[in-house]
């Protein structure tokens, strides 16, 4: 089979994978993403029906990461072996009963307690999805791919924060807080699609009987040069967890999650301060302002950068941005803040599907899955400082924008290590390496 033939079929058979697998993924992802972030929305009704204190409220946001950080690594592998349709749909159905079990979160401790337990239930599905698209996309088309799963975040917060809001508005309705309905509906709707999963998903193209068969040979096949030129394709999953590039990946991460989660959480509280409003479904609106940017950031970004071969440099860019956008949102005026908003939102979101593609660059197989944990749940480690570091901010300043300029020094922290990754062959222009994979596939195809 010629070369040309050959990726002409194997773009055909990420093309049908595309349009069946990562419309599904996305909504699993506006899922989990939703029942991470209603707690924002939950922030203010939750503290006053409970008497939850803020630093409680704080601890609570951040305490989910420690949970699932823990059990990231033994997840992925769990799913390597046992498949993607089977783990993500248990991972889905677990974490939606959780969510829902905070409508009775009326202490600090069960609080607490849900936080960490939604934190368990969910571990593994965000490195997961990860991991399951290396197994359908090839590294030329990956950063897109990225971005189209990236939708998630911004389509939570445009239809899910209206969603959110409106059932925040449904209190006192059948005598239930507006709160405990938006737990409870949230969190159900992710069972059901967690049910709906283990239906839907196939684990691996080898088993996608709606690919003909001479594509799905061709994307193999093409899957199979890339990984014959990884450098540490062969790497266990305990080794690779001391691997000195997977760590310093984790550490651009852990910044990129800093400084993203210290806005996310408090997204709506702070739109709520700019307009002088109560959350509800005004706020909601305006708070999926920011997201909207995100989204159509992530719909060209990431796919320029599979186009221009930019890895690290690109996402730098984005860094510095997304940092200056977050300090410009502590001003006292609304317009400039929300700008500032929109601008932070946009960089963080598309900044994070080009630097999923760097584990790639260098791991396939179990190991690979070991590393995308790893990398997730010491940069999910994030979620739980950032809450507290801009508490602790705010407080020892005595400014309530210092917490927002600590969120943007860490932008600026991670857009000095994506610069680094250059060098280090990780951000590098992916040209080069695509030029070395299609030379392993033009010698896989001759001989």
């Amino acid at each position: 089979m010629e070369p040309v033939l050959n990726q002409e079929l194997a773009n055909r058979a990420m093309d049908k994978a595309q349009r069946k697998i990562v419309p599904f993924i996305l909504l699993m992802y506006v899922l989990a993403f939703l029942d991470r972030a209603n707690i924002g929305f939950a922030k203010n009704a939750l503290q006053l029906d409970t008497g939850l204190s803020d630093a409680a409220f704080a601890m609570g946001a951040g305490i989910f990461f420690l949970g699932y950080a823990i059990f990231e690594v033994p997840s992925n592998i769990i799913m390597h072996h046992v498949g993607a349709r089977r783990w993500l749909a248990r991972i889905m159905f677990t974490w939606g009963i959780v969510a829902a079990g905070f409508a009775w979160a009326k202490t600090e401790t069960i609080f607490l307690s849900l936080r960490v337990l939604l934190g368990i239930a969910e571990a593994g599905f965000f490195p997961g999805i990860i991991y399951y698209l290396t197994f359908w996309f090839t590294e030329r088309r990956r950063s897109s791919i990225m971005g189209l799963f990236y939708f998630g975040a911004p389509l939570c917060f445009i239809f899910g924060s209206p969603l959110s809001g409106l059932l925040m508005d449904m209190d006192g309705v059948l005598g239930i807080h507006g709160w405990q309905w938006m737990f409870v509906v949230e969190g159900l709707l992710a069972s059901i699609v967690g049910v709906w999963a283990f239906w839907y998903l196939t684990d691996k193209p080898q088993d996608a009987a709606w690919i003909p068969e001479d594509e799905k040979q061709a994307l193999l096949a093409e899957l199979a040069a890339e990984n014959a030129v990884k450098t540490e394709a062969h790497v266990g999953p305990l080794k690779v967890l001391g691997n000195p590039k997977v760590l310093f990946l984790c550490a651009i991460y852990f910044m990129i999650q800093v400084s993203v989660y210290g806005v996310t959480f408090y997204l709506p509280t702070q739109v709520a301060g700019l307009l002088g409003r109560k959350v509800g479904f005004l706020v909601g609106v305006v708070s999926a302002i920011p997201w909207v940017c995100a989204l159509l950031a992530n719909a060209t970004i990431p796919s320029y950068s599979d186009r221009s071969g930019k890895r690290g440099i690109l996402a730098a860019f984005l860094m510095i941005c997304a940092g200056f956008g977050v300090m410009i949102s502590a001003v006292n005026m609304p317009l400039l803040a929300i700008v500032g908003l929109c601008v932070a939102s946009a960089g963080y979101f598309s900044a994070q599907p080009i630097f999923w593609t760097m584990p790639s660059r260098f791991l396939t197989g179990v190991g690979a899955a070991s590393a995308i944990a790893l990398i997730n749940s010491v940069g999910n480690l994030g979620g739980f400082i950032a809450p507290n570091l801009r508490v602790w901010a705010e407080q020892t300043f005595h400014n309530p924008s210092a917490g927002l300029y600590a969120l943007g020094t860490a932008s600026f922290i991670g857009a000095i290590l994506f610069l680094i990754s250059i060098p280090l062959g990780m951000g590098k222009n992916i040209k080069g390496f695509s030029a070395i994979s299609q030379g392993q596939q033009v010698s896989h195809f001759n001989s």
